[in-house]
């Protein structure tokens, strides 16, 4: 009990330096962590060493998702490929059905842009569309924000379910299969249907508006310079395709199982020798390279420099500042999941991730419904989503110990819905929404 209690005076002082004294969130998840780690009575030797760990474990391999799927989204934005999508897709559906017309917009463009990113983009066109229907700002705004979280959440490869998927060692492939499956239902009442009731409990929020103050300076597009709405839906979706191939080819020749190298360790001349095997075949060898998400990312990426760059008549050196702009907003949101992985493995390392998960192992709860709640308890308390996220699956990793593939690609779910649960006032997309639509 007493470890649960530094968990809690842990995670009250996380609070108190971001809400109240406005502490960078990285550097606040750096010093809760090493407070958690003495009051655990971890060896002071081993904090740091338990912080570069966490850090390193998770940036390795994300740094890579991360920093390319923020390039690829850039471009396709910069090309104008988002808005063609989102325009076409307006059009397609009619002004009777624009609900559903944004919330597939976002869903699409969500896959491939992070959400704020998502929100800066669409804004502009959503707020252009319900000034020409004559409809609220917030009727719209509340399906683009379903469909920018469901895929924030649930898909990868957004660094959230990739991280997820990487602590509690789940199958990407998988995780996207399933959640697809998820998010459709989701996105629809999270969307259009929470739309009717939030009218019914709050009418006046629900006003039709004729400015956007803001919103600053709206970059407008001629949709005939804009790439064609194939090529921009298949650029953006280029990455979910890739791993979603090579998981159905998994399920139908592998029983599912991911294509692996496997390692193996034998004695030899008194030494341990270690051996990697990759698979034989040149299908499985193929497969194995683009279900990965850091070779989905490069493949896609350079797909997205010809498509949404060179056919589009871009210098080498306008492709080269829309790169350099999406790496330069992303660079604190890698620090954050750094300091998020950080704190997880102290609570591993500390041992308190073993003691709820004890707490927990004789309930008659379903562990996707503990990961659920412990993640929405977590989501309230700290307000970013990914640090949410982090943290209960660095909790919940000992219930995972005999855990099937399907149940750990369930729990990497689970822990992605409650993780964009309750947004409120410690959430940036909180005040970033209210901004737009209040």
């Amino acid at each position: 009990m007493i470890d649960l209690l530094v968990l809690l005076i842990g995670v009250l002082i996380l609070l108190l330096m971001i809400i109240k004294f406005k502490i960078n969130t990285f550097v606040s998840l750096i010093v809760v962590a090493v407070l958690v780690g003495l009051g655990l009575g971890m060896p002071l030797g081993q904090i740091p060493v338990s912080i570069q760990n966490g850090i390193g474990g998770s940036l390795g391999e994300l740094a890579i998702v991360f920093g390319f799927g923020a390039m690829l989204g850039r471009l396709i934005a910069d090309a104008g490929g988002a808005y063609r999508i989102s325009k076409t897709l307006i059009n397609s559906f009619g002004k009777k059905r624009i609900q559903w017309a944004i919330m597939v917009a976002s869903f699409i463009i969500g896959i491939a842009l992070f959400f704020e990113v998502g929100m800066v983009l669409l804004i502009p066109i959503v707020f252009a569309v319900a000034l020409e229907a004559s409809v609220p700002l917030i009727y719209l705004g509340i399906p683009m924000a379903a469909g920018l979280s469901v895929t924030h959440g649930f898909l990868p490869p957004h660094p959230a379910p990739i991280a997820i998927a990487g602590v509690l060692g789940a199958n990407p492939g998988t995780v996207l299969l399933y959640g697809i499956i998820a998010a459709i239902p989701t996105v629809i009442i999270a969307g259009p249907v929470f739309t009717k009731i939030a009218k019914k409990w709050v009418p006046e929020a629900f006003v039709v508006k004729n400015k956007l103050s803001a919103f600053g300076e709206i970059k407008e597009w001629k949709l005939e310079e804009t790439p064609g709405f194939g090529i921009s839906i298949l650029t953006a979706l280029m990455p979910v395709i890739l791993m979603a191939i090579s998981t159905i080819y998994s399920i139908a020749t592998n029983d599912g199982k991911p294509f692996a190298a496997v390692t193996t360790s034998a004695m030899k001349a008194g030494k341990v020798v270690t051996t990697t095997t990759y698979p034989s075949s040149f299908v499985e060898n193929v497969m194995m390279f683009i279900g990965n998400p850091v070779s989905a990312m490069i493949i896609s990426l350079l797909f997205a420099l010809v498509t949404m760059g060179w056919m589009q008549r871009k210098k080498n050196s306008e492709i080269a500042v829309s790169i350099a702009d999406s790496v330069k907003s992303i660079a604190m949101l890698l620090l954050v999941i750094g300091g998020g992985a950080a704190l997880k493995q102290i609570l591993i390392d500390g041992g308190i991730s073993v003691q709820i998960a004890n707490m927990f192992k004789d309930s008659p709860l379903s562990p996707l419904l503990l990961a659920w709640i412990i993640t929405v308890i977590l989501r309230v308390a700290l307000g970013s989503a990914t640090v949410a996220a982090l943290t209960a699956a660095g909790l919940v990793q000992p219930m995972l110990a005999s855990a099937s593939p399907n149940t750990a690609a369930l729990m990497v779910l689970a822990i992605g819905a409650g993780s964009i649960a309750a947004s409120h006032v410690n959430d940036a997309g909180f005040w970033m929404f209210k901004e737009y639509f209040d």
